[in-house]
């Protein structure tokens, strides 16, 4: 591998890992934030509805900005708009908070949408490979900031303002390290008719949709209130915090293998059926028995969480025949599909606020994953979206 290509690799890992820190940072803190600001279960679980409804609502800029400016100098605006709102949302009051959520989601929002482009753009030939590599980039910074978000309060002495403060320092570092890809020559998509419109008349496009929104919700409701339900069952912060770490490190795993062999077969849909038994096996372990063996629990929900990730990543850029439509199914699939993902960490806690307890909220978390399967096994199926049936 050149220089050049290891210096891309590079740049593709350090921003993948800048895209869920933002996210899985708060959760191990929502006890410590609840309590600080003032929020309710209900109001608590609205800091992740906000964030994923703007990586829905905003996710379709990315390819209004491809068009402009280039795949690269796009990731760059995302990389330094996502330190701006993780340093706003530690400023005092429930507002900015908010404000500050929705400012770093929607440049993960923009990052999430390009980077599958990006990597068909630099590395065609190497798809199922650097799509593992990077996305595995992507759970690997959530393992890490929901491990150690609170040893870091313990060892600095900060408190939830500050530890989070410090998650735009690698923002800015992948910032740095993208910048030769900035200045060099960009590839713009053809000014031709705009792919978003041409893939919204495709039957793959919803298909991939629907299942890409109800997979983010299983995902995204356990990354909200598993350390809440943990500490409710009567373990210790430190520890509800490690499993959920536990789980998404698990994750590094599954998103780093999964995608160089499912790549290999026209059809995904015997991966995205396993990935989805494995998930419904984590949510009702967890319902069942969360404090006997919660790390068993946590490995299996890591491997089909993460395996479904993947999956979603892989068969967003396996599909379309070019960067441009990938673009454009990307901002499709995962802006509707966030939007779908969003009501779920927002019904899941006013479902644990009105029942009492966590029972509720994960069998109808249950539910959800069952939909997931459904939809899933039409997702995965052998499909080509490219000019001719655009």
């Amino acid at each position: 591998m050149s220089f050049r290509s290891a210096l891309l690799v590079a740049g593709i890992v350090l921003a993948g890992l800048n895209l869920r820190p933002a996210i899985a940072g708060v959760s191990p803190l929502l006890d410590e934030i609840m309590t600080d600001v003032g929020l309710s279960p209900a109001g608590a679980g609205g800091i992740s509805t906000v964030m994923v409804i703007c990586l829905g609502v905003f996710g379709p800029l990315a390819p209004l900005l491809a068009r402009r400016i280039g795949l690269d100098r796009t990731l760059l605006a995302g990389l330094l708009l996502l330190a701006l709102g993780v340093v706003l949302r530690v400023l005092d009051g429930a507002p900015v908070l908010y404000v500050g959520s929705a400012v770093a989601a929607t440049a993960i929002a923009v990052m999430n949408v390009i980077m599958p482009a990006i990597v068909k753009q630099h590395f065609p030939h190497r798809l199922n490979l650097l799509t593992g590599v990077y996305s595995s980039a992507i759970v690997g910074g959530a393992a890490g900031a929901s491990a150690l978000v609170i040893p870091l309060e313990n060892a600095t002495g900060h408190d939830w303002r500050g530890v989070s403060a410090l998650m735009a320092v690698p923002a800015l570092a992948a910032a740095l390290l993208w910048l030769p890809q900035v200045f060099g020559r960009q590839v713009l998509p053809p000014q031709g008719p705009r792919p978003i419109r041409a893939v919204l008349r495709s039957r793959v496009t919803w298909q991939v949709t629907a299942w890409m929104g109800l997979q983010s919700a299983t995902f995204y409701i356990m990354l909200t209130w598993l350390p809440k339900i943990f500490l409710d069952a009567g373990l210790p912060a430190g520890q509800a915090g490690y499993l959920l770490g536990l789980t998404t490190l698990v994750q590094v795993a599954a998103t780093l293998g999964v995608p160089v062999v499912a790549g290999r077969r026209a059809s995904q849909v015997p991966y995205v059926m396993a990935a989805g038994v494995l998930t419904g096996l984590g949510y009702l372990g967890v319902l069942v028995a969360p404090t006997t063996v919660p790390w068993l629990w946590m490995i299996v929900l890591g491997i089909g969480q993460g395996a479904s990730f993947a999956l979603a990543l892989l068969i967003i850029a396996l599909r379309p025949a070019d960067p441009a439509a990938v673009t454009a199914l990307s901002a499709v699939a995962q802006s509707l599909g966030y939007v779908i993902a969003a009501l779920g960490p927002l019904l899941f806690g006013y479902l644990g606020q009105v029942s009492g307890g966590w029972s509720v909220p994960l069998a109808a978390g249950l539910g959800v994953v069952g939909a997931q399967l459904v939809t899933g096994w039409f997702a995965g199926r052998p499909a080509t979206l490219g000019k001719a049936n655009l």
